[in-house]
């Protein structure tokens, strides 16, 4: 029963206005390096196999911090990259809104394809492979973390529930949040759902942070699915 912790990345300067996606140099900010840092401690205790990471540096950034102190590498897999949002990378998400393929990624997501970039659909296919590759690789009793990106961690977390891609947007993957997932020959089990370690709720949170200013990767500034 292979045990995959699931890791958003921590805040950068762009997480909120911009759709970084793929942008090269986004680096977590003071304040996300000081979340990926308590994300680590808190799961100091915790046995880990191997340490994966989407090779952006936002995600190796918070992945080194985990890592660090264990005598892991961090190992990079490209499949665990955020979507591809081709086209649409770097501009403001007030800007996108606009766009009608917004009201695509919001409520019918299975068939969102970015304008030069990915299909959600692609997304989920390749994150989901990788975690089972990553699985198959490590054995049954294996315990590891992945570190990703939003709708990466909202597509995995559908397949395992059993959802339909198109309700993935029902998910949330808050900055250095931990989703923890058991994979075992029957299914999977969906044991921990964006633990940041604290209850908390971001006032207005249903308009900023959910609703129809976030495409559900990294736009979310403090909370709520986000878009870079």
């Amino acid at each position: 029963m292979a045990t995959l912790l699931l890791a958003r990345h921590g805040l950068t300067d762009l997480t909120g206005p911009v759709l970084a996606g793929w942008t090269p140099g986004v680096h977590l900010s003071e304040a996300g390096r000081a979340q990926a840092k308590a994300l680590a401690e808190r799961i100091a205790q915790v046995r880990l196999d191997a340490v994966v990471s989407s090779p952006l540096d936002r995600c190796q950034e918070t992945a080194q911090a985990v890592a660090d102190g264990r005598g892991l590498p961090v190992e990079t897999d490209e499949r665990f990259g955020e979507c591809g949002y081709g086209e649409w990378t770097g501009r403001p998400l007030k800007e996108l809104a606009e766009e009608p393929l917004w009201r695509v990624v919001q409520s019918h997501p299975s068939a969102a394809v970015f304008p030069g970039g990915e299909a959600l659909a692609d997304v989920q296919h390749r994150a989901v492979a990788a975690v089972r590759a990553w699985n198959d690789r490590l054995g049954e009793k294996a315990v590891y973390l992945a570190c990703t990106h939003g709708d990466v961690i909202k597509a995995v977390v559908a397949d395992a529930l059993g959802l339909h891609l198109d309700q993935f947007q029902r998910i949330t993957a808050d900055p250095a949040s931990l989703t923890v997932i058991r994979y075992t020959p029957l299914r999977p089990f969906v044991l921990r759902l964006n633990d940041v370690g604290e209850l908390r709720f971001a006032e207005g949170s249903e308009e900023k942070d959910g609703g129809e200013n976030s495409t559900g990767s990294d736009a979310a500034v403090g909370g709520g699915p986000g878009t870079t």
